[in-house]
């Protein structure tokens, strides 16, 4: 018997209200494809943003707050040729679960989300969303943490040492996890990463060596604007990457042409682009989709 599914918006919050098992009967009956295809590349559409409090895009402080227009845009997106899963916490995937949107995606769940965006305590950034217990139960493909290190701030070490914990869990259920490393420091009472080769090499460095196995380790790393610093930043590691989209603004032509770059380097595998896919200055959701795809 298929899981129920849901044709429309207003049936998902009918069935969310009426019929909450209902989740766990879409993620049992979901199809499930390898992590990587036949392209050996991936393209995932990330859309974790809410769960930390980050709803801006541009200058519009609440764009991902209206979670109808978001699914909207998520499932364009997912319906895109070339497009491989999507990243999210629980609560959009489980929307995406019972909207159908996820048959033979590969699906990653946020994990740590408590350092909300702008908080004073914003690098306390505890495992809040999945647990990889319950990406297991779900039968998702991937985990995915933020590794955010300030050296000047004891508390990282409790990060350093929750991360470590979760690769090996992830690692003991055969499950990838996406360690996405930043150094970071405050500056006038605001949280600023440190974007240079240098300090995105070292926190690839420290990622790479979390836990005590790095065989399901993958690493989601930032775009340098040298093509030069980063292919010498790449050489850190050799795990798998994919690389972070992140804001890029009105230029999404030289975001573009970054990542083209970064995607000829060895151990880079795919792309990892929320924001500047699903909200594009000129509201084109395909055609920025349908351009970042072709970059693979």
């Amino acid at each position: 018997m298929s899981a129920p599914a849901a044709d429309t918006l207003a049936d998902l919050v009918r069935l969310r209200a009426h019929r909450p098992e209902a989740v766990a009967e879409a993620a049992d009956a979901r199809r499930r494809r390898p992590l990587i295809g036949p392209s050996g590349r991936l393209m995932i559409i990330a859309a974790d943003h809410p769960a930390r409090g980050a709803l801006a895009v541009g200058d519009d402080a609440y764009a991902m707050a209206d979670r109808f227009d978001l699914l909207g845009r998520l499932r364009l997106a997912l319906s895109r040729p070339g497009v491989d899963g999507v990243l999210a916490g629980a609560d959009v995937l489980e929307d995406l679960l019972l909207l159908g949107a996820l048959e033979d995606k590969i699906v990653i769940g946020s994990m740590n989300r408590g350092g909300l965006a702008g908080a004073a305590f914003e690098m306390d950034d505890r495992f809040t969303g999945h647990r990889p217990a319950d990406l297991a139960h779900r039968h998702f493909d991937a985990g995915k943490l933020l590794l955010r290190i300030d050296r000047g701030d004891p508390g990282s070490l409790e990060t350093l040492h929750t991360a470590a914990r979760t690769v090996d869990e992830m690692a003991a259920l055969r499950l990838p996890v996406f360690v996405e490393p930043f150094l970071c420091h405050r500056t006038e009472g605001r949280l600023r990463t440190d974007l240079t080769p240098a300090a995105v090499t070292t926190s690839i460095a420290v990622a790479s060596g979390l836990g005590g196995t790095s065989a399901y380790t993958w690493l989601k790393v930032p775009v340098t604007d040298d093509p030069d610093d980063m292919a010498r930043v790449m050489r850190a590691s050799t795990l798998p990457a994919v690389l972070l989209g992140g804001e890029v603004g009105d230029d999404l032509d030289r975001a573009y042409e970054k990542w083209r770059a970064a995607l000829r380097l060895p151990t880079v595998r795919g792309l990892v682009v929320g924001r500047s896919l699903l909200y594009p200055s000129d509201g084109d959701v395909a055609g920025a989709v349908d351009t970042a795809v072709g970059l693979l």
